[in-house]
């Protein structure tokens, strides 16, 4: 009873330190009141304005929903101002955390799905907004969705997507085509080193970019062959060494390194590497996501690069990372009825056609179109999304910190665990976090 007492002292202490920290990094704006005070000015039809709070990561300035003449917008239209809360990125989970245990809730959180399921208790701390005016417009709701029911809202269904980002001009040049099984990948990267080019670049020095050949091969042979083994995982009647497939696919990882075909340094060469590679045309692929393809093109709009499934198995999908940057809404903030009319505003026709033609997004409202995109977003779409050859990757279904078996892929790579063991130690790993967790059945 004691100890229950002092932890929740303390957690009100760090909260109401880290408010303090927050309001001095907010944009300030010109709203009267806080959304933490619930009395500062009633609503918009009283005449008062009401100011709501929206919780962001600093590293997410870039976000859509926080275009200033969007924001100004909304508070012309409705009396409602928003302050955004800009948290450090490193302390963003800690800090959402630590709001939603002592009840200081921001109004509006933006975040993604997968990390809200795994480090923010999504069912017990957001709203269901399945009868949402804007939901029965929304095309692709799995990738807003968990359990059954639509929890955050984005105008944009374009998921980073995950394969082998490829230059499609070293291909074309050495009259390569995309390989739709392990055998065909391995002779396009014989055929690539014998010209002098390195055939892959594997940053294994961080430690996410290992998994990236896994968490889609491991979701796309459990999508057509085993489908409830990821609910039988967080429910502990299975486990990740049940498996021998897996094992087959960490050892195609490790067979493009062992036979030669990457950089030599795999655990020393980290992603900050990996534009310069491509625009210096030292390699010719990389296991990563579409969202590296964007980094070349910044700095090189002619370079052109494209994305195929990794090749794990024959015609695979298309790994489809979480979508990111969604926006939710907790079960106590302190303007419900407010946080929701900005949901509205967002997904009303003119303002989100205007959002996807600015950022080039896939739309994900039935009556907004998606502009002309990119040539490989482009492909993506007509080959990949269309036809529904696309599966979200393990991540998605991971309800722990999954760096914590990342680092576990490095050793495969450092000779110290075959397949075999690195499946065993992360059924050890895995367990353990989730009773951390005191997720049932564990």
């Amino acid at each position: 009873m004691n100890s229950k007492r002092k932890k929740k002292i303390t957690l009100l202490a760090m909260a109401s330190l880290l408010s303090i920290s927050l309001a001095a990094c907010g944009s300030g704006g010109n709203g009267s009141g806080s959304a933490a005070g619930g009395e500062d000015g009633g609503n918009g039809a009283s005449g008062k304005k009401v100011t709501i709070e929206l919780a962001i990561s600093k590293s997410s300035q870039d976000s859509a929903f926080i275009q200033q003449d969007l924001l100004d917008e909304f508070e012309q239209k409705t009396n409602i101002h928003v302050n955004l809360q800009l948290i450090p990125a490193e302390q963003t989970t800690t800090v959402l955390q630590t709001k939603l245990a002592v009840e200081e809730t921001p109004d509006i959180i933006q975040y993604n799905l997968a990390s809200a399921t795994t480090d923010l208790n999504l069912e017990r701390n957001f709203e269901i907004l399945d009868n949402e005016p804007w939901a029965s417009r929304i095309v692709n709701k799995d990738v807003l969705s968990a359990n059954g029911h639509l929890y955050s809202f984005h105008v944009s269904q374009d998921t980073g997507m995950q394969g082998v980002v490829y230059n499609k001009q070293i291909f074309e040049d050495l009259g390569l085509s995309i390989p739709k099984n392990f055998d065909e990948f391995l002779a396009v990267c014989e055929k690539i080193k014998a010209s002098g080019v390195t055939p892959v670049f594997m940053p294994y020095k961080d430690n996410w970019a290992a998994n990236i050949w896994p968490a889609a091969a491991f979701a796309d042979f459990v999508a057509k062959n085993d489908p409830t083994f990821f609910e039988d995982l967080n429910s502990n009647k299975r486990k990740w060494s049940d498996i021998p497939e897996f094992q087959t696919f960490l050892q195609q990882q490790y067979e493009v390194y062992k036979k030669g075909y990457t950089n030599a340094d795999v655990l020393s060469d980290s992603y900050d590497m990996a534009v310069g590679k491509f625009l210096n045309k030292e390699v010719a692929m990389m296991f990563m996501g579409d969202w590296l393809i964007e980094g070349v093109a910044q700095q090189d709009p002619s370079m052109r690069l494209g994305v195929f499934p990794i090749p794990s198995s024959q015609d695979a999908s298309l790994g489809a990372s979480p979508l990111g940057g969604q926006l939710f809404i907790p079960k106590k903030a302190p303007h419900m009825a407010e946080a929701k009319k900005f949901l509205d505003f967002m997904a009303s026709k003119e303002v989100a056609q205007k959002i996807v033609d600015s950022k080039g997004y896939v739309s994900n409202l039935s009556d907004v179109t998606t502009p002309e995109l990119p040539e490989y977003k482009q492909e993506i779409v007509d080959n990949y999304i269309t036809p529904k050859k696309t599966v979200l990757t393990s991540d998605a279904y991971m309800l722990v910190d999954r760096s914590e078996l990342y680092r576990l892929l490095q050793d495969q790579f450092a000779g110290g665990l075959t397949p075999e063991e690195v499946l065993t130690a992360w059924d050890e790993k895995f367990s353990q976090l989730m009773k951390d967790k005191e997720l049932p059945g564990f």
